[in-house]
């Protein structure tokens, strides 16, 4: 084992991006002890069981990997890695809050000579101008004198099998030389796809927080372009095909943006930008545009049942898909909440299936009961909201059957061929 190896290596947040690090890291042959302030959570990995469905129990149990929710636990560690949310506030702003909850954590156990990397999405200067002051403050330290600072922004992406952590580059920054050195025995070990050494912590935090707010933008022009389309009564989904024969366009398809990174992102940067004196108009018109695509959808399917005479007040919709995202069981920041509550805001009586969630979570989250399964005959209208793989495989015969005769179906996704529905966007 190389003397970088001997390390050990403490990861604050065992979610979607800390679990997969620790256990990644425990394979390359590091110490790892995983933290996280929620006892449930960490009382499952311990039974080898990630709550979060993304990790497979034979991999928690052959880790060699410790769990804990006690901070002194950490003691002896040389290493420690942020994993933990960044979200924001109702009113969109950052909320630093469990960032700093961990530095607080850190502080308390921290050695002379330890490394602090963050990798939670936040604007450029978080890592030194926060991290470090409330790290030092807690620790009696000095803040790059008595410890070093680095980051590494997470690239997870929930429910891709394809780009896990191994196979896509990842990014690191330093405050200097020597601690970036060390950074890389730390992730080299582990990422196949190599590592892009940047040439400041700052630099780096700003790559990662125009990831999400490019892509962001790009849904937003084809939210756009079908809001647009919609009032032409063009099928959105067709002009892109065509528009795509092109070789330089781009295949973005209109969509709800949620989820922890996306949906989120991009107001770090705008708050940032903000706070320098600058009011940054297409981002901030982006987030506007994909913000209202759920109220949209549901506003649709409302005027689809009024121009057949129907009243909406008294219709039963189901909707199928609840998570941000298909194939995952994230509901974090789900913008098809925003579909139920405004059909419920006409008198809908809706129905949420989705397999995927844990309805416990979301009836937690947003006060909505997920059903087990639909009735046959009973719906209204069906909204497509999720192309989870075990609704494609329904196909429109199955869907259309969970529908009384002559049911309204919007298929969001594209999931069903153009025949076959009612309404997409």
């Amino acid at each position: 084992m190389s003397q970088t190896q001997q390390e050990k290596i403490a990861v604050l947040g065992l979610g979607y991006v800390g679990l997969p690090l620790a256990l990644a890291l425990s394979r390359a042959g590091f110490d790892i002890v995983g933290y996280d302030t929620s006892a449930p959570l960490v009382a499952a990995l311990r039974e080898g069981r990630d709550r979060n469905e993304e990790v497979s129990s034979e991999s928690i149990t052959q880790s060699n990997a410790v769990f804990t929710d006690q901070a002194s636990e950490l003691v002896g560690a040389t290493v420690f890695i942020i994993s933990v949310p960044t979200p924001i506030t109702d009113a969109k702003k950052p909320d630093l809050g469990p960032v700093r909850s961990a530095c607080e954590t850190i502080g308390s156990v921290v050695v002379p000579g330890a490394l602090i990397i963050l990798e939670s999405t936040v604007y450029p200067g978080v890592t030194e101008d926060v991290c470090g002051p409330v790290i030092a403050e807690v620790s009696g330290l000095r803040a790059q004198k008595d410890f070093a600072l680095a980051y590494s922004p997470e690239r997870i992406n929930p429910g891709d099998a394809e780009h896990s952590l191994e196979s896509v580059i990842k990014v690191i920054a330093g405050q200097d030389i020597e601690t970036l050195d060390r950074v890389e025995a730390v992730y080299s070990p582990v990422i196949r796809a190599g590592l892009h050494r940047a040439s400041s912590i700052k630099t780096a935090e700003a790559a990662k927080v125009i990831e999400n707010t490019q892509r962001d933008l790009n849904i937003a022009l084809v939210n756009e372009f079908s809001l647009i389309f919609s009032r032409l009564g063009l099928d959105t989904l067709e002009v892109l095909e065509a528009a795509g024969t092109k070789w330089n366009f781009l295949p973005f398809r209109p969509g709800l943006v949620g989820g922890h990174c996306i949906g989120v992102d991009p107001y770090y940067l705008t708050f940032r930008a903000e706070q320098l004196g600058y009011h940054p108009e297409v981002i901030l018109a982006g987030r506007r545009i994909n913000d209202h695509m759920g109220r949209h959808v549901a506003q649709q399917m409302v005027k689809a049942m009024l121009a057949r005479k129907e009243n909406p007040a008294r219709a039963r919709v189901l909707v199928m898909g609840f998570t941000f995202k298909e194939n995952c069981a994230d509901t974090r920041n789900t913008r098809v909440a925003d579909i139920v509550d405004e059909l419920q805001s006409y008198s809908a009586d809706v129905d949420v299936w989705d397999p995927n969630v844990n309805k416990a979570d979301v009836e937690r989250e947003y006060g909505v009961s997920p059903i087990a399964a639909p009735a046959l005959d009973t719906y209204d209208g069906i909204v497509i909201a999720v192309s989870h793989d075990a609704f494609m495989q329904m196909g429109a015969d199955a869907i259309r059957a969970l529908g009384k005769p002559g049911a309204l179906i919007y298929d969001i996704k594209g999931v069903l061929d153009k025949s076959e529905s009612d309404l997409r966007l």
